[in-house]
């Protein structure tokens, strides 16, 4: 039996801790034993709130031997003239335990090198293990962490108690003077006590008896179960079913050691409320399940899921319908209470919330937002530049409202109902709920333009005003998320097919901060790299090859739409073996027309068969292929580029680009640079060629 299993034991870890410690804990512990040289299989992770568990289902019990090589200096380092060793061969034999005599010399590309080989014994697993359990428990990071009493090491909670298992036997570790034992503890309020461990199977099947679910997976699927059953069995009305929540299933799983949920029902006169304001007021704050009817209508009932069983069940919930009550008068209060203002009487006090100390304020922000939204519309959809004006006017002034003072999660969403009971156009009011979206990658898109068009003037806004201060992400501080407002961007553009030049928005959106700040010569530039870097990220992580994005984007990126249809044909023809050659061809066409920018080719100076041919070619595929690029059929384009793979093999088989008569060569050269101008309307595909 080579069974390895390690719980650390704690006080209430935070459910959105949990997660990542286990993934850490699975991965480092896969490194660790694979530096150590021990075969390893079968890892596995659980948790609850108190215990975060390694279990590993095969290690190897003893290192392999080893034979370790370890390069020293070199010869003429090592040996003075006479062939004695010198301080550093004995100072580097020393080190290994070693006599001098004993070294090797080993030929290098460098040179000649003294060696040493080092024999090295496997030692038992058993040995090994407590430095690396040890290393596991101080190499844990957590968002926040803590020093405990006179503990040394910081960790999220105090750690109460260790068990660490190998092969049926104790493993011997110590940390901060918990000695790790073979004893587990059941539920903390309904089987406290402690029990022995056996295994991992064991370790599960009695928690599972000591009312304590490990398996995050299948406590997650009795949470869901459990939401389910008190709905049906205590709501009252028929066809109701809860709203499951992704997260907030994640979340109360990470809060209970097993689920047992509690339907409750608040005052029908909470549903008054906005459904996101008393959905986010269940969610957020205190971790309910709403309740709806078949149709998605909010019904005055919730789940909370507890982590005792219940023996009376309109007690417990009853004490939940208190709390939650007390959370409803308060959005009632605060939602009565913004209505009785308009949101564009609220305008001037955006002027006292500061959005950057050198870019101003909300109010400033707006009016910027205003213009770019504006000349956004303008470019695109004219007809709904005033509804997209007023939108972009009114998008930051829910920021002032008690209810998002209270849910700030409800920005935009606030704003977007507030909007409706002040009278506004329906349009305007679903582009300030929209401008918001995406909130994360992969989230919901704006579904208007005008939606579209405000979010794209925020995102542009902070870009722009950032770069120009030089507010720049670097490694992992990102203090205004914006490599996430580059990806919302570049998703709104591509989600719309909404086909825009970004030199000029971003030119635009410096300009809108006139003399307030001043604006360094490459900003604008430095703005477009920023986001094609992001836009060559996820085209990668979605399954494209590094040369086809390069081979687009290094003809230009200034329409990411139109940089995407490019990506896309090339993607589409690059296995085809005509083009692979061409390509070949078309890089040898870069390196030979070099800074060369003529494309005025004279026919008469054309004397070689193969260059009349290629000329030819060259003409009727511009004929074929110029329109298709016009109307952005890049795929077909291509595929018209096809017919030059064979002239342009000829060429270069029958004739001398750098002819002796300086016409002769310029017009040759000209005939390559028109060709490859073409070709370059869709891609360098010479960095497509593989050699």
């Amino acid at each position: 039996m080579s069974e390895l299993l390690f719980e650390i034991g704690t006080e209430e870890i935070p459910a959105g801790y949990i997660q990542s410690a286990l993934d850490f804990l699975q991965a480092e512990a896969e490194k660790k034993l694979k530096e150590l040289g021990l075969n390893s299989s079968g890892f596995k992770t659980f948790a609850t709130p108190r215990r975060l568990t390694l279990s590993v289902d095969f290690i190897e019990e003893r290192q392999p031997d080893r034979t370790l090589e370890h390069i020293g200096p070199s010869t003429v380092a090592g040996y003075d003239g006479d062939g004695n060793p010198t301080k550093a061969a004995i100072g580097f034999a020393r080190s290994k335990g070693m006599d001098p005599s004993d070294l090797q010399v080993i030929k290098t590309a460098k040179g000649e090198y003294l060696m040493a080989v080092e024999d090295v014994q496997g030692k038992d697993t058993l040995s090994l293990l407590p430095d690396v359990l040890e290393s596991l428990i101080r190499e844990l990071v957590f968002p926040k962490s803590m020093r405990w009493a006179d503990t040394a090491t910081a960790f999220v909670r105090p750690i109460q108690w260790l068990v660490a298992l190998y092969g049926g036997q104790k493993v011997d570790l110590v940390f901060e003077g918990i000695v790790a034992g073979t004893t587990t503890r059941g539920h903390r309020f309904m089987s406290p006590d402690t029990f022995d461990v056996t295994g991992t199977e064991q370790y599960l099947s009695t928690l599972a008896e000591k009312y304590v679910v490990a398996d995050n997976k299948i406590r997650r699927e009795l949470v869901i179960s459990e939401v389910k059953r008190a709905v049906q069995e205590h709501s009252g009305i028929a066809d109701a079913q809860p709203v499951l929540h992704e997260g907030l299933i994640d979340t109360v799983t990470n809060l209970v050691e097993k689920p047992y949920g509690v339907c409750g029902s608040f005052d029908e006169k909470f549903l008054t409320l906005p459904d996101e304001a008393l959905i986010t007021s269940m969610r957020e704050h205190q971790k309910y399940f709403p309740v709806a009817d078949k149709d998605g209508t909010l019904l005055p009932r919730f789940v909370a899921v507890n982590n005792t069983d219940i023996k009376d069940i309109d007690l417990a919930a009853s004490g939940h319908e208190r709390v939650l009550r007390a959370r409803l008068e308060d959005g009632l209060f605060f939602f009565n209470e913004d209505k009785k203002r308009k949101l564009s009487d609220r305008l001037d006090q955006l002027d006292g919330i500061i959005f950057q100390h050198q870019l101003g304020t909300m109010l400033a922000k707006s009016r910027r937002m205003e213009k770019i939204a504006a000349m956004l519309a303008d470019k695109i959809q004219p007809a709904l530049k005033d509804a997209t004006m007023r939108a972009a006017r009114l998008a930051k002034a829910d920021l002032l409202t008690e209810m998002v003072g209270e849910f700030p999660s409800l920005q935009g969403i606030i704003g977007s109902e507030y909007a409706l009971h002040d009278g506004e156009d329906q349009t305007v009011a679903q582009a300030i709920h929209e401008h918001y979206m995406p909130v994360r990658a992969g989230g919901q898109l704006p579904a208007s333009l005008p939606g579209a068009f405000v979010g794209l003037a925020d995102r542009l806004d902070t870009l722009a005003g950032c770069f120009a201060i030089g507010e720049r992400p670097t490694g992992n501080k990102d203090a205004f998320g914006l490599r996430r407002q580059a990806i919302g961007l570049l998703n709104i553009l591509k989600g719309l097919n909404i086909n825009l030049s970004l030199s000029a928005v971003i030119e635009a959106a410096l300009a809108a901060y006139g003399d307030q700040i001043k604006v360094q010569e490459h900003t604008a530039d430095e703005i477009l790299d920023f986001i094609r870097l992001r836009f060559e990220n996820e085209q990668v992580a979605s399954g494209v090859l590094q040369e086809v994005v390069d081979a687009a984007t290094a003809t230009g990126f200034d329409n990411p739409l139109d940089c995407l249809g490019r990506i896309q044909a090339l993607d589409a023809i690059q296995n085809q073996q005509d083009f692979a050659v061409l390509a070949g061809a078309f890089k040898r066409i870069r390196n030979i027309i070099k800074d060369n920018t003529e494309t005025q080719v004279e026919p008469n100076l054309l004397s070689d068969a193969a260059e009349k041919d290629l000329y030819a070619t060259l003409e009727t595929v511009r004929s074929k292929a110029l329109p298709l690029l016009d109307e952005k059929q890049y795929d077909k384009a291509l595929l018209e580029m096809l017919a030059m793979k064979s002239p342009v093999d000829r060429f270069f088989d029958d004739v001398m680009v750098m002819a002796e008569d300086a016409r002769i060569r310029q017009n040759r050269l000209n005939l390559l640079t028109a060709l490859g101008e073409l070709v370059l309307q869709v891609g360098d595909i010479s960095k497509m060629h593989v050699e």
